[in-house]
């Protein structure tokens, strides 16, 4: 009788969800709508913006500047999965950053 075993190898996900509200110094305009979109396509995760009871997915430049947020207004940030503590950390500062 033979035995064969199968060396299944299982490998933890970890997916974690972040969250943090930022007020904006200007205008969402072209620019910082240009380095969030640049910025949030290099993470794997589930992005998303937020204000003024619109949620956008902050790869899409022209999604960013419809949300129409103005200098003074506040700006959710929220990501879920493997890297959005460090998804939700680079947004908000450069959405922190605006000019």
């Amino acid at each position: 009788m033979s035995t064969s075993s199968d060396p299944t190898i299982t490998s933890a996900t970890t997916t974690s969800k972040h969250e943090t509200a930022v007020v904006l110094p200007a205008n969402l305009h072209a620019r910082p709508a240009g380095q969030l979109a640049r910025a949030a396509a290099g993470f794997t995760s589930a992005i998303q913006l937020e204000y003024a009871d619109r949620t956008v997915n902050p790869t899409g430049v022209l999604a960013v500047m419809g949300l129409g947020a103005t200098a003074g207004s506040t700006v959710t940030v929220r990501a879920e999965g493997h890297d959005a503590e460090q998804a939700v950390t680079t947004l908000a500062q450069l959405l922190a950053a605006a000019e």
